[in-house]
């Protein structure tokens, strides 16, 4: 069989060049990223859950609330204590398009206390209220505030390691009324013990006078719309605007405002849902 040359078949006639196809161009309209919603979390009552939105997804949100996407399009969305059922993860895509998908919320079995008495809580005075106002609107502006941070990617350590004196949810109803549930993590390792940054954020409020009721109060925005309060402090070593890292001292345990005896009462909010600071923790060691 004769050897063909360079460029030509074996015949003698010259070879057509096999060309490479040419690369395919991205589709705008279609970047990279999951099909639908990708998610994991704490799926109950009072939780959370971090994910990624739909590839191409140019605005998203958990039932009427929005999302803040990264430039992958990860987020982080909680559940409110009283969460229904279910939940909807929403997506409007670039070409137009929606993505729904249902989220399936586990329900709670709270602490409640049926008290066979009426509330002794009375109508707050005007004076008091006097004082309460500025420091409502305080807490409303701080948790308002989107410093960027990026603490919602990380899990969360223990702020103090002690006694749990109150938990998230608790709630008592006097004579079929409800009272306020318990909003937070209640604990207490004793006067005057360090407490730390549970995981990284900035810092949007300290309180310059102690509040009428939380005392001397703290709060870190962690980003993407989550924030955490530490209330009742013997003392706070932070400042407003100062960006914090997980396991930097904050401030110290103590008995200010409206608190039965020394403990570090914890809270985490999303966008006005209250969510159990247990469900973001390990075992306490």
């Amino acid at each position: 069989m004769p050897v063909a040359a360079p460029g030509q078949t074996p015949s003698g006639a010259t070879a057509t060049p096999v060309r490479p196809a040419p690369p395919v161009a991205p589709d705008p309209f279609r970047p990279a990223g999951p099909a639908t919603f990708s998610f994991a979390g704490e799926l109950t009552q009072g939780g959370w859950l971090r994910g990624q939105a739909p590839g191409g997804t140019v605005a998203a949100r958990i039932d009427d609330q929005p999302l803040v996407l990264d430039a992958d399009g990860h987020f982080f969305a909680a559940l409110d204590r009283d969460a229904p059922a279910q939940a909807l993860l929403s997506a409007t895509l670039a070409d137009g398009r929606t993505v729904d998908q249902p989220v399936t919320v586990s329900p709670r079995d709270w602490d409640i206390q049926r008290v066979n008495a009426s509330r002794t809580a009375g109508v707050p005075s005007d004076s008091f209220m006097a004082r309460r106002r500025p420091e409502l609107d305080a807490i409303i502006a701080a948790r308002a505030q989107e410093t960027g941070a990026q603490g919602w990617r990380q899990d969360f350590a223990w702020p103090v390691a002690g006694r749990i004196s109150g938990r998230f949810g608790s709630q008592r109803i006097y004579r079929g009324e409800p009272g306020s549930y318990h909003s937070g993590l209640d604990i207490a390792p004793g006067a005057g013990t360090p407490y730390v940054a549970p995981a990284d954020g900035v810092v949007v409020l300290v309180a310059e006078q102690p509040f009428s009721l939380e005392g001397n109060l703290l709060i870190v925005d962690h980003g993407a719309g989550l924030n955490s309060a530490f209330l009742h402090s013997q003392s706070i070593a932070v400042r407003e605007g100062q960006r914090v890292r997980q396991g930097e001292v904050l401030g110290r345990v103590g008995a200010t405002g409206r608190a039965t005896g020394p403990h570090l009462h914890w809270s985490l909010m999303w966008r006005g849902r209250r969510l159990d600071p247990l469900l973001f923790l390990p075992p306490q060691g």
